[in-house]
């Protein structure tokens, strides 16, 4: 009877979450960020407290100096992009142009098709018409925030909640923990901290080191297709570098993407073949080098579980959803191996 009690209460409790999860929703972005933000920083700052700082000193240093790279970044690197983007657009025509006189004759003539059923004028008038809707509705949420100052103070509030947060919780996490540890019953704290740790582990690989290596593959395919003269090189490799959250996935987006913007720039010679040699360069480098090193084999999430996962979250709550996403799947999966062991012992 017991036991079916403990059952309920468990389930009551993790409805009770979900459910707070849908109401708070609104308002969970910019603390998950701070959370996130200081579970990623938590380790730098332990060992600065290594090195003798205090922890308030550690929090302290470690804040100022990720921010000050965030913006020296931020300065030298949005003015590019920006750059890039415009150029892209630009090319946006071109490319039509290219798909209607060169790609679909070609893919006609192989495939024995009629090549009016490439409609790619239609395709034209989508995309200008889909991008003239787009910049509409930009334009139109601009003046309603800037019209809002109820809505404008509310933004910048909940920009300037994500490093209030972060840095309180990154001075305070030891001591969180540590407490949330105590507040359970003496006979679960052993079960339950070595599935916290497990989890620590899983969660830490993922997220630290995953990231590690989006910003290495980035910056390598930025500056290898970069380097080959691809006008749109930093653009199409930080994309690729993001794509690479999930594996794989960043080599296609990116061969995809500087494939596009290298027949239209250069046409079809050597230049293909150096940027495909970018990636292929890229994919060694992680494969051989970045992942063991950075991720390690204690993840186990499989590709098409981690794209699950993001689709999933955003499905069901939206941007906090992508946010929780990867952590929650990490986290089950562990919880899965510990009821498959709890399975396997009990047949044994």
């Amino acid at each position: 009877m017991l036991k079916n009690n403990r059952f309920w209460i468990i389930a009551g409790l993790l409805l009770a979450v979900v459910v707070l999860i849908l109401l708070l929703k609104p308002i969970l972005p910019p603390f998950l960020l701070g959370i996130l933000l200081a579970y990623l920083g938590d380790p730098i700052a332990d060992r600065l407290e290594r090195l003798g700082l205090s922890r308030s000193a550690a929090v302290t240093l470690c804040f100022t100096v990720l921010t000050l790279l965030f913006i020296i970044l931020l300065l030298l690197l949005l003015p590019l992009l920006l750059h890039q983007i415009k150029v892209a657009y630009s090319h946006a025509p071109a490319m039509l142009d290219w798909l209607e006189s060169v790609a679909g004759p070609w893919v006609a003539a192989q495939l024995g098709i009629d090549p009016q059923l490439l409609q790619f004028a239609n395709l034209r008038q989508a995309l200008m018409g889909d991008w003239a809707s787009v910049q509409g509705a930009l334009t139109l949420l601009l003046q309603n925030a800037t019209r809002s100052v109820g809505g404008l103070l509310a933004l910048l509030a909940n920009m300037a909640l994500v490093p209030v947060v972060s840095f309180y919780l990154l001075r305070d996490w030891d001591v969180l923990t540590a407490k949330i540890y105590r507040l359970l019953p003496v006979r679960y704290q052993g079960t339950v901290g070595r599935f916290m740790r497990e989890s620590d582990e899983v969660v830490g690989a993922f997220l630290r080191g995953q990231l590690w290596v989006m910003l290495v593959l980035g910056c390598v395919y930025a500056l290898g297709l970069s380097l080959v003269g691809l006008k749109l090189g930093l653009l199409v490799g930080l994309l690729a570098g993001l794509a690479s959250i999930v594996p794989y996935l960043g080599i296609v987006v990116g061969l995809a993407a500087a494939g596009i913007a290298g027949v239209m720039q250069f046409g079809f010679d050597w230049h293909l073949l150096a940027l495909g040699a970018v990636f292929v360069v890229g994919q060694l480098l992680e494969g051989t080098v970045l992942t063991p090193l950075l991720v390690g084999d204690k993840i186990g999430l499989h590709p098409v579980a981690v794209i699950f996962a993001i689709m999933a979250g955003g499905q069901l709550f939206g941007f906090v959803g992508l946010l929780l996403a990867l952590p929650v799947a990490a986290v089950i999966m562990v919880l899965l191996r510990h009821v498959h062991e709890f399975y396997r012992d009990a047949d044994a």
